[in-house]
């Protein structure tokens, strides 16, 4: 098998396993199974950041192809970053009992995302406008 085939079966079945043994220090130890679950997200994040380099690496040969404006890619950077940052906090807040919080992450992180990409949003329409004037 392939590199990446090979660590997302490894995630995935480390997640599993972490998974059943929350399950049964759940009943016992309420406070260990949390510890777990937070732990094995930790693991989980710290791997997902060793591909976010490949994405970066990726994004960075593709502006190297075509013109693109250098604060773009620093903004899909962010975006990336906002996704991953949101999504993990807020799913061990749901994980913990605590879904309402884990909502208003999320909710926080979409508004954060789309303030971040309003120059984007402005610039497509200032194209598109060009586009309809010059015609």
């Amino acid at each position: 098998m392939e590199g990446p085939i090979k660590g997302i079966i490894g995630i995935a079945a480390g997640g599993i396993i972490a998974v059943m043994f929350a399950v049964i220090f759940k009943k016992e130890r309420e406070a260990f199974s949390v510890y777990i679950n937070i732990m094995a997200c930790i693991v989980i994040l710290i791997w997902g950041l060793g591909r976010l380099e490949i994405i970066i690496d990726a994004i960075n040969k593709l502006q190297s192809h075509i013109q693109i404006n250098k604060s773009y890619v620093s903004i899909l950077i962010k975006i990336i970053g906002i996704t991953y940052v949101t999504e993990f906090s807020a799913s061990i807040c749901k994980d913990s009992g605590y879904h309402a919080i884990g909502e208003q992450i999320e909710l926080v992180g979409k508004l954060s995302i789309l303030a971040i990409g309003m120059p984007i949003m402005l610039a497509l329409l200032d194209t598109i406008l060009s586009f309809l004037t010059t015609n």
